[in-house]
């Protein structure tokens, strides 16, 4: 499985590419909005230091926009775009699905439902430029850097304690969500019981 190709890429590097494009997007963010609201803030939906949909954005947007590696131009607009419109489908989908996004733009200007914004727009085109032409090559140095059978079990750790936590996180939420929605049922039915008896 390790070794299958997809793209041109075999699984051990796109795996341990999303590892750490997961984690340091996890950084950079946590370290930027701490810096924002003058106190440590963790950025992710976990306990641990991951953010996956960095590690998506960052294997999918390599995967798809290497091959405007030499037209900047072209590189920018195309990776803005896309980071942009992925940006918007994982906040519909969270909104969706657990009730509630984990970012808010509505006091950025130009931003659409709080969900994405021009500043952030900006700088998906500046990421897109800098993980293809510079950041990608860096962190496949330092996955090569590394034996693969001890990256793989590396991997497999990491994705193991990530599964881990995400799912005990996605535990308690769910958990809530599920006391409210029993809370109202309750609260409709007292309403309906005291109006009919």
């Amino acid at each position: 499985m390790w070794t299958r190709e997809i793209l041109g890429t075999d699984v051990y590097h796109l795996v341990s590419a999303f590892i750490v494009y997961s984690i340091l997007g996890w950084f950079v963010e946590s370290i930027y909005m701490s810096f924002c609201n003058r106190k440590l803030t963790n950025r992710g939906f976990a306990k641990g230091p991951f953010c996956p949909i960095y590690g998506f954005g960052g294997v999918l947007g390599y995967l798809i926009l290497h091959p405007l590696h030499n037209n900047v131009v072209a590189l920018y607009l195309t990776g803005a775009f896309l980071a942009t419109a992925f940006e918007f489908l994982v906040g519909k989908l969270m909104i969706r699905t657990l009730g509630e996004l984990w970012w808010d733009y509505n006091n950025k200007p130009f931003n659409y439902k709080g969900i994405i914004c021009l500043e952030s727009t900006v700088a998906w085109g500046f990421y897109a430029v800098i993980i293809i032409t510079f950041l990608h090559g860096k962190i496949i140095g330092f996955i090569d850097w590394y034996n693969p059978t001890f990256g793989i079990i590396v991997c497999r750790i990491i994705l193991l304690l990530m599964a881990i936590d995400y799912c005990m996180q996605l535990y308690k939420v769910l958990h809530v969500q599920i006391k409210a929605q029993r809370e109202k049922l309750i609260d409709k039915y007292q309403t309906f019981k005291a109006r009919w008896y």
